[in-house]
């Protein structure tokens, strides 16, 4: 196999041209064999296999730096650059990211994880490298998808005052997640489409060759008057009136037209775009005709494409779906909003129904908060559907636009805690800590399927914002006989007996419940309450605790400083009740990538270790206390 002769970085650049096309058939056939076992982002990787061999061809690795916006298509570039042996272990605790991680190679120049960014990151390294003296070329690849969010063009707007090269790879493949939208969108697939321009221009430039003695001074005159040309074939040139070089389309699986192209934007001395076309799913006919299901594949049978575990039980985005699509057709104020992910957040069935109040607005959450506020300034009832990892990227819309106006915008928090093989960058366990922090917000978590259906529509009563958020996957269904109605800031007591209280919030009440089982089988009796409210906090309840209980110990799927739990514990002393509190928590720091089981148990959330902290603390409690 031609792929077995990839080593090291660099090594593309001894594989004979010739082989290329083959060495890329190899790099799809390994790739969808490996994804298919482990699971992971399949569709961007085959999209963009040509185009990375492209750019190893060009760059020198690791002096060069190439910025994979987002990072969910680098798998190429991890095989290109000697990570083979990584992908038994791609997105599994311990092994390999699915995103570029610094600390894994020295050829990944920049962790990413999020949308929008590499035309940042890629312009600070630029200023850095000219600040110091060096030299290096920096490439940052960004898709049409990622184009869709304001920070590019805020960055792009500041490249192009450059004087000095900066290389930016629009990878247009026509997608983000979901099917891109949006004037952006537009605009390219204009320019995508504009082959007569192409063809006039190669044509233009060959025939003035042939001229005798005056073709070549009459291309030249013609180049340095470039711009006004292309203003006059191609509408807009939005790129070009910015300031920046553009260049191409450029066929995104043609190895060798991109390696001219990429050669010939490394020579410019300002910030240059090439525009390349490429196919998400590129080769594997699955993967083409369902790109956004394949976006983040679970294992799949490669034959079929079909997903080797089928779901019996419903998810809490099914039930989110479910319930949205019902608020519809009985509340016509009720209107859903999303950021490029309609299937991802359970939004594409109400889209359907009610495509007139459903909004996608592309790669876009500072926008889509602030959109959302003033669609209820003007007395609609907005729902932003959106993952716990991506709201983060809008706090300031959250604070200053809906909050401060105390607009009753509802957000709700899909992937909400631990998520799992995706890691660090899309682990969801900071959101109760800088949503508590924003005054008039109020912040629920259900602690199973029927819960949330509740708090969705008590949340369209609330007189002001408020937030539900819910984890990754299947939807808790016990406790079904426990469903009191809720009120505004107040807990459901479950169960009552013992001297110890575990207050529990969403998630954490199913563990909670696996502790006190355990717990009682050693003889130690225990209540539980579901907190529902991380804020406000039950104020009552916590007061009340002294007169049964002397111990609380508080339960969240959220890092500890901000969590939940440090404002019980703030609570407690401040009113002086005279109760012990045990905090449990996410520690105070990033997540790796993993099973999100045995990540609970490495951060000792799971119930076998809350339940042996308890014990511990017990025996020593007792201890003192003979």
């Amino acid at each position: 196999m031609i792929l077995d002769r990839i080593q090291r970085p660099n090594d593309i650049k001894k594989i004979d041209p010739e082989d290329y096309d083959s060495l890329a058939g190899e790099i799809r056939e390994f790739l969808v064999n490996k994804i298919s076992r482990s699971g992971g982002h399949l569709g961007s990787n085959l999209g963009a296999v040509e185009l990375t061999m492209a750019l190893h061809l060009v760059a020198d690795l690791p002096k060069d730096k190439i910025i994979w916006d987002v990072g969910h298509q680098s798998y190429t570039h991890k095989l290109l650059t000697g990570r083979r042996d990584g992908f038994d272990k791609l997105r599994k605790y311990g092994g390999m990211s699915g995103f570029p991680k610094r600390a894994e190679s020295d050829c990944d120049a920049f962790d990413t994880g999020h949308s929008s960014t590499s035309v940042s990151a890629g312009l600070g390294l630029v200023k850095a490298r000219d600040i110091k003296g060096e030299d290096y070329a920096v490439y940052s690849v960004i898709g049409d998808g990622a184009l869709t969010g304001g920070m590019a063009y805020e960055a792009l707007n500041n490249a192009a005052r450059l004087k000095t090269n900066f290389v930016v790879i629009l990878n247009d493949n026509a997608m983000s997640i979901a099917e891109n939208v949006g004037g952006v969108s537009k605009y390219l697939t204009r320019i995508r489409t504009m082959e007569p321009y192409r063809n006039f221009k190669v044509g233009l430039e060959g025939s003035l060759l042939k001229l005798p003695g005056a073709g070549e001074r009459v291309l030249e005159t013609l180049k340095r008057y470039k711009s006004g040309f292309k203003q006059l074939v191609v509408p807009g040139m939005f790129f070009e009136d910015m300031g920046i070089t553009y260049l191409g389309p450029v066929d995104g699986h043609d190895v060798r037209a991109m390696r001219r192209m990429f050669l010939e934007a490394r020579k410019i001395d300002k910030c240059v775009i090439v525009h390349v076309i490429t196919k998400k799913g590129k080769g594997y006919l699955p993967a083409e005709r369902h790109p956004a299901r394949f976006h983040g594949a679970e294992p799949f049978d490669t034959q079929t494409g079909l997903p080797l575990v089928n779901r019996t039980k419903a998810n809490y985005t099914d039930i989110f779906s479910t319930v949205m699509t019902k608020l519809g057709a009985r509340n016509e104020k009720v209107c859903a909003i999303t950021a490029a992910m309609p299937d991802g957040t359970g939004l594409k069935r109400f889209s359907n129904m009610y495509p007139d109040r459903f909004f996608d607005v592309g790669i876009a959450e500072e926008h889509a908060v602030t959109f959302a506020a003033g669609l209820a300034a003007g007395g609609l009832r907005p729902i932003v559907a959106v993952y716990s990892s991506f709201l983060q990227r809008a706090y300031d819309q959250i604070l200053h636009d809906v909050c401060m106006q105390k607009l009753p915008v509802v957000f709700c928090i899909d992937r909400a805690g631990l998520v799992g093989s995706d890691g660090e960058t899309h682990q969801g366990i900071f959101d109760i800590s800088y949503l508590s922090s924003i005054p008039n917000m109020t912040i629920m978590a259900p602690k199973n399927k029927w819960e949330l259906s509740d708090m969705i529509k008590f949340s369209l009563v609330c007189d002001g914002p408020s937030a539900i958020r819910y984890p990754r996957g299947e939807a808790y269904d016990g406790l079904k006989d426990y469903r009191e109605k809720i009120e505004y800031g107040k807990s459901e007591v479950i169960y009552n007996e013992g001297n110890i209280l575990l207050f529990a919030l969403g998630s954490m009440v199913k563990t909670a419940e696996e502790v006190r089982r355990r717990l009682n089988g050693y003889g130690i009796p225990c209540s539980l309450v579901n907190a529902r409210f991380a804020k406000p906090l039950d104020t009552e309840l916590l007061n009340s605790v002294k007169d049964d209980h002397d111990l609380i110990v508080t339960m969240e799927e959220n890092v500890l400083i901000g969590g939940m739990g440090e404002q019980v514990r703030e609570y407690i002393d401040s009113e002086g009740i005279d109760v012990d509190v045990i905090n449990i928590a996410l520690p105070d720091d990033y997540v790796e990538h993993g099973n999100v089981e045995l990540l609970k148990r490495e951060t000792e959330i799971d119930a076998e270790s809350i339940t042996e902290r308890l014990k511990k603390y017990l025996g020593l409690r007792n201890e003192k206390q003979a």
